[in-house]
């Protein structure tokens, strides 16, 4: 298979924030506005999420419209996972963002003791994309606990919450470009607070709050105006390319990890040489 995600880009930080920020607005949009309940939302969006996957799975490289489709839709369902244990089961959001954080930690390290690598330059095969997707559903769950927390629990504001996680950002890519972070780590990390960004945007501008602030605008009109803006995006990389990883970036990554793997089979079956020689010189 070709790469299954986009580039790194601009568009993509742009996007991905887009889909965060629906992933909010259209969980309360459908349990709210349309009465659909939170139970039968949850339903509906597991659903749909089951039949994007399936199609995205199958697919032998990456297509913007599904890709973000999926994205889109894991976001909504990650947002429902974290309302259906505050609201139903009465866990905090204290507990639940400790919870989520455990699990994406074991999702990573599971993930890199079977592939040796979290780079996603190089999702080519079907279990390097399980991986990924299950990696990114639990950074939407998580995401939304942390950022109810923030705005809500802690009663910091919508805004403040914005501003704070923006700030986070800021700090993980001025860690990148300037003090010369690992790559993977600082995506994974801006990758992560994306998610309570886009949440604390898309209250924002949805909710009336006189205790949290918030625009007003409600989830209707929030989520069309992003989910307007994401199809202007998704149609414009689908025509210029502008988002696919080089096929010569996926060989130098493939090629560089090959040889560490190499590296480390070699040396495990060097010969142990310590404790004989010592005790050579000891029988000498």
């Amino acid at each position: 298979m070709l790469n299954k995600v986009p580039e790194i880009t601009l568009y993509f930080w742009i996007i991905k924030i887009l889909c965060t920020t629906v992933g909010e607005t259209a969980a309360d949009y459908l349990n709210d506005t349309l009465g659909f309940g939170l139970t039968k939302t949850t339903y509906v969006a597991g659903a749909l999420l089951l039949v994007l996957l399936a199609i995205q799975f199958v697919t032998r490289r990456y297509v913007p419209p599904i890709y973000w489709m999926v994205v889109v839709v894991i976001s909504v369902f990650g947002t429902l996972i974290t309302d259906n244990m505050t609201d139903r089961y009465g866990i905090s959001l204290v507990t639940s963002t400790a919870i989520f954080t455990v699990i994406l930690a074991a999702v990573f390290a599971v993930w890199y003791a079977f592939e040796r690598t979290l780079s996603i330059h190089t999702i080519v095969t079907t279990r390097r994309e399980a991986f990924y997707w299950l990696a990114i559903l639990f950074t939407f769950a998580l995401g939304t606990a942390a950022g109810d927390l923030t705005a809500e629990k802690f009663s910091l504001g919508y805004g403040v919450s914005i501003a704070l996680f923006g700030g986070m950002i800021a700090a993980v890519a001025f860690a990148h470009y300037a003090l010369r972070l690992n790559a993977v780590l600082s995506f994974w990390l801006a990758y992560i607070l994306t998610r309570p960004l886009g949440a604390s945007i898309g209250d924002f501008m949805s909710q009336h709050s006189h205790k949290y602030g918030g625009l007003g605008l409600g989830t209707t009109k929030t989520s069309y105006i992003f989910l307007g803006c994401i199809l202007v995006l998704v149609t414009y990389l689908s025509i210029t390319k502008r988002d696919q990883t080089p096929e010569e970036v996926i060989a130098a990554d493939e090629a560089r990890h090959r040889q560490h793997d190499r590296g480390r089979e070699h040396h495990a079956h060097l010969p142990h040489v310590g404790p004989p020689l010592e005790a050579a010189g000891e029988e000498a």
